[in-house]
């Protein structure tokens, strides 16, 4: 499995980065032969210009969202626009897993009726339970924040990258980050500061995370630009002595059973 990091600012687009997206690849044969199966953890804001660096949009198979906030979410918008009126004509429907009310959150993110809305180019799923898509199977377990949202944990052929998505810590992290070979930890937050609750991670909270749960690779993203991302790799280090490091728009990560990246 490939992961690419789209984007990964927190909570609004930085300087270096859109918010949230990430994109991961895998080879399938779904018995029309063997192809590159493609879908996106989140498509937050500023995230679908910089996919095209990467992959051809209209390649997708399919969007999962974590939750519904603006920086996670909303460059659906945009991709609605692509898919149905690109030059080669309206585009196939192509799955969108997110929380209940995804498709009319979305269909008010761009002002249009609630029916159609955006139907008619996406085929809106709500997140009941694990999925599968192409060679990817997906387990969805709903974390700790303000609105309903889902920590996400992606597995292939026994290589597994776990997604926090946007949580508080909560016990329900374990389970997505058990074992993982990457996981992908947001780290808002720095210790000390007066942080609401139920709304985030510390970059210490993501390392203690990480041991606790025996991930392979620590990947701290979702660094508002208000902050030195320094801060939170800092903070996750004492905390956790395998790689780490600060996700980057455009990293990649190839990824294989035995974990790790090449």
């Amino acid at each position: 499995m490939r992961l690419t990091v789209v984007g990964c600012s927190g909570s609004y687009p930085g300087p270096d980065s859109p918010a949230s997206c990430y994109l991961l690849e895998a080879e399938h044969d779904d018995g029309t032969g063997l192809r590159t199966w493609r879908v996106l953890l989140d498509l937050g804001s500023g995230a679908l210009g910089a996919l095209h660096r990467y992959v051809d949009p209209l390649s997708i198979d399919a969007v999962l969202l974590s939750h519904l906030h603006a920086d996670h979410c909303l460059d659906l918008a945009g991709y609605y626009v692509l898919r149905k009126y690109h030059p080669s004509g309206a585009q196939p429907r192509i799955p969108v897993w997110g929380p209940v009310g995804t498709a009319d959150r979305l269909a008010r993110a761009y002002d249009l009726p609630l029916d159609p809305g955006m139907n008619d180019e996406f085929d809106f799923r709500e997140w009941v339970g694990p999925i599968e898509v192409g060679p990817f199977s997906v387990l969805p377990v709903a974390v700790d924040h303000p609105v309903p949202a889902y920590a996400l944990r992606v597995s292939v052929d026994g290589v597994v990258v776990g997604y926090s998505g946007d949580t508080g810590p909560c016990p329900e992290l374990d389970e997505v980050a058990a074992g993982a070979d990457l996981m992908l930890a947001e780290a808002s937050f720095r210790v000390g500061a007066d942080n609401p609750p139920h709304l985030h991670l510390t970059g210490a909270e993501c390392g203690q995370l990480a041991t606790r749960a025996g991930v392979r690779r620590l990947v701290l993203t979702h660094v508002p630009p208000w902050h030195d991302a320094q801060d939170a790799l800092d903070e996750a280090r004492p905390e956790y002595a395998g790689p780490l490091e600060l996700a980057r728009a455009g990293a990649t990560y190839e990824l294989h059973a035995i974990g790790g990246q090449v």
